[in-house]
């Protein structure tokens, strides 16, 4: 008792001594701008209880940022430790101390247009089969180019396939001149059902296919409220299993800082759950396994809210890892059950789930997992739907075995015009918009206009291979039809049937990678390649299969009139 009270003095002195602290100076600022940080105080008051943090922060680069730098409300914690203190989310936090960085993150990039549809017939990633070879798949109804980071949550409350169409810009498409940015998508969205949590399609022509797990691949404003793979927890606010909608509601800010910068050590790491499980499978099936090179990691359990939550600090800063939370494939939706034939839905683990593998490895991956994403509606296929790949295209191209990793390419360094200093941009973009820092310092004999040629000729060969395994895998699913009129079995349809995911694997998922003509175009030509090999086998087998039946109704007896 005696000791209960002696603690509740202490909080109560270091409460006082934090509100007589002088406020911080307010800088005049523009909306989205970095604030001011706040004064340090005696960060022992925290160190007290959160002695795993005290590990991180008090010998890291961060050890003279104070607590209420980050966190509000500290003073009514130390008076109740039920009152929980509030903790910023939103990138400008760090931004007050990291402001070029800051700057450079939200810079506008007007060469990627938003809602550029994938199905076109031309544009950057024209995709003119893509409704017949992926129907009747969610992202049919809207599969758009992505542009700069700053956007992506709020553009995946608008686009068509995400919401049913509840989400609406509150300017109409006047939003398109935000010039990049730090936004709340709050501030820049309105619900048009704000008395429905449901989770369905509002509208003709959209689809509601959003759910919990896909957005933390948009943002961490729930990092704390989520418990480690997304498991349901009666402490953890948010699951795989919550409602999207509600939880859409409830955050605001896309990529923040702290999915690669530990805030209280500044140390780089990493925390999507499924990463950190694909990492510490003990199959150590995943290309980081097999990388020697590959920074070495600390598994950390920061749960302290009666749930598990996990982070993984790294021991080098390695973009693989780091840019691998979300530029990878990785599954975040409902499916089909291989084995059972039954729906698997988001209380399956498997609805969070990194398998960190490359092309060739993955259709065994996903049928050893007993996971399929949706049935073909033509040729009856279970078939696989990819995210983005690019972390795994990466892997083991000849850049990369040359040392390369990702933010020397798209993050490098810069000069400060103004200080002469040098910082990391944070624009995380294609190299064609800073040449000079990314290609030319290993290509020092090539000029700018010849490493912008190179890039271009490479993503025209590998759009040509991809045209053509369209072709194939568009004939394919017309031999279904005609086999299926020919009254053509199941038995006889099932093993083009497997030709079918394995055919159009080799073709989707260069077409859900960025910059896959780039990251490894011997790879992505050998692949699809395949592709157009395998949709031909699978046309064989159904050319023989009509054949058969046929020639087995030629030879049949005569009906006796």
């Amino acid at each position: 008792m005696q000791t209960e009270r002696f603690g509740a003095l202490v909080r109560i002195v270091l409460t006082l001594v934090i509100l007589a602290l002088p406020a911080s100076p307010a800088l005049a600022r523009e909306p989205g701008q970095a604030a001011a940080t706040k004064p340090v105080f005696d960060t022992s008051a925290c160190y007290g209880c959160h002695a795993p943090i005290k590990a991180f922060h008090a010998d890291g680069k961060h050890k003279s940022v104070g607590c209420n730098s980050c966190h509000d409300g500290i003073d009514k914690h130390l008076l109740d430790a039920k009152a929980r203190p509030s903790t910023k989310v939103d990138p400008a936090a760090c931004g007050a101390c990291h402001q070029k960085q800051f700057e450079t993150l939200y810079t506008m990039n007007w060469n990627k247009n938003a809602r550029s549809e994938k199905s076109q017939a031309t544009g950057p990633s024209p995709n003119p089969a893509w409704d017949k070879l992926m129907m009747p798949h969610g992202f049919t109804k809207e599969h758009n180019v992505p542009r700069s980071h700053a956007f992506m949550l709020l553009d995946q409350y608008v686009v068509d396939r995400a919401f049913g169409g509840r989400f609406a810009p509150k300017d109409g498409w006047r939003y398109l001149t935000q010039p990049g940015g730090s936004f709340k998508v709050g501030d820049m969205v309105i619900d048009q059902y704000p008395d429905n949590s449901d989770q369905k399609p509002f509208k003709p022509g959209t689809a509601a296919a959003a759910n919990p797990v896909c957005l933390s691949c948009k943002t961490q404003d729930h990092i704390l409220d989520w418990a480690y793979m997304g498991d349901p927890a009666p402490s953890a606010r948010w699951s795989r299993t919550s409602k999207v909608v509600e939880m859409a509601r409830n955050v605001n800010h896309a990529l923040n800082c702290f999915y690669c910068h530990d805030p209280h050590s500044a140390k780089p790491r990493i925390v999507r759950d499924a990463l950190i499980q694909a990492l510490t499978r003990p199959e150590q099936d995943t290309l980081w396994h097999k990388d020697a090179a590959g920074a070495k990691i600390e598994v950390k359990d920061l749960g302290v809210r009666g749930h598990t939550r996990k982070i993984a600090l790294l021991d080098r800063y390695d973009t693989k890892l780091q840019c691998g939370q979300c530029h990878v494939e990785y599954n975040c939706n409902p499916g089909t059950d291989l084995a059972t034939g039954q729906p698997i839905g988001m209380a399956d683990e498997r609805t969070n789930h990194f398998p960190f593998k490359d092309v060739n490895q993955i259709a065994k991956h996903y049928t050893d997992l007993k996971f399929r994403d949706f049935k073909h509606g033509i040729t009856g296929a279970l078939l696989w739907k990819g995210q983005h790949p690019d972390t795994e295209n990466y892997y083991n191209s000849k850049h990369q075995k040359a040392g390369v990793e990702c933010h020397q390419c798209h993050m490098p360094k810069m000069k400060d015009a103004k200080t002469g200093k040098t910082y990391t941009s944070h624009w995380q973009t294609s190299p064609r918009n800073y040449i000079k820092q990314t290609c030319l310092q290993c290509h020092g004999a090539w000029s700018e206009r010849q490493a912008v040629y190179v890039m271009d000729s490479l993503n025209a060969r590998v759009q040509g291979k991809l045209r053509k395994a369209e072709f194939w895998l568009t004939r394919m699913v017309d031999k279904f039809e005609e086999a299926k009129a020919a009254g053509v079995e199941d038995a006889a349809l099932n093993p083009a049937r497997d030709k079918h995911y394995e055919a159009q694997i080799h073709w989707e998922w260069w077409t859900a990678s960025n910059g896959a003509a780039f990251h490894n175009p011997d790879a992505a030509t050998d692949s699809i390649n395949k592709s157009m090999a395998i949709s031909q086998e699978a046309i064989k087998i159904l050319d023989d299969a009509i054949g058969a039946k046929r020639g087995a109704a030629k030879t049949a007896p005569a009906e006796k009139k």
